[in-house]
């Protein structure tokens, strides 16, 4: 299974950027999204963004995840 995670674009060098999520950091590629500016969000999969996504998109991908993060934690906890 393949997971991209939605990542916030903080600062661009092409073809290089810096993107964030929950106060990581991490240097991506933008090759395959020219068009993306600082602030946009992205989907980041194996270090390169794949995707622009709207910001409030980007925001209910990242509470679901969250969600299932912390039902998983209680479940391991429940056993």
């Amino acid at each position: 299974m393949c997971l991209g995670i939605p990542m916030k674009v903080i600062s661009i060098e092409r073809p290089y950027a810096v993107a964030e999520v929950g106060g990581v950091r991490r240097q991506i590629s933008v090759d395959l999204l020219p068009e993306v500016e600082v602030g946009d969000y992205v989907v980041v999969h194996a270090g390169f963004a794949i995707e622009r996504l709207q910001e409030d998109e980007a925001l209910e991908t990242l509470e679901l995840i969250r969600q299932m993060e912390e039902k998983a934690l209680e479940d391991e906890i429940s056993r």
